[in-house]
């Protein structure tokens, strides 16, 4: 997994264009007293290497997956339930929250492979009635 043993600091020099600098700092700025430039540029080299990760089809990964949807819509509900019940080996845990009268919010946890998670989380977005989701994935560092 990236980041998971910790090595020798190695300095290195980058050149970089002064405004790309400057809204650079800003980005560091924003992410806190306790972030400098390093760890910036550490923290965005990481998720560019878990990214390259995920698109590996048999590295493990674990994902979220936050979908939107009308309950009322007809058989939605049952058909999310089929969906997850189908993968229940990948699906970690699952929590349903009611925003509205009309509108839930459910945040499913899935670990496996990552093509495996990929499809399932196609399928669950793919539903007629869901209005939006996202599936956010890091990796485990293994692979299945």
């Amino acid at each position: 997994m990236v980041g998971q043993t910790m090595s020798e600091l190695v300095r290195f020099s980058v050149a970089i264009p002064e405004d790309l600098l400057m809204q650079f700092d800003n980005l560091v700025a924003r992410r806190g007293l306790a972030k400098n430039r390093s760890e910036v540029i550490r923290d965005l080299i990481r998720d560019a290497l878990v990214d390259e990760e995920w698109d590996d089809p048999l590295q493990e990964i674990v994902g979220t997956l936050t979908i939107v949807f009308d309950h009322h819509a007809s058989d939605l509900q049952n058909k999310l339930d089929h969906i997850q019940h189908a993968h229940h080996e990948k699906i970690i845990s699952a929590m349903h929250i009611h925003l509205d009268a009309h509108n839930c919010l459910e945040t499913i946890v899935l670990k496996g492979r990552s093509d495996d998670i990929r499809t399932i989380a196609e399928s669950i977005l793919g539903v007629k009635g869901v209005k939006h989701g996202r599936l956010t994935t890091t990796t485990t560092g293994r692979y299945l």
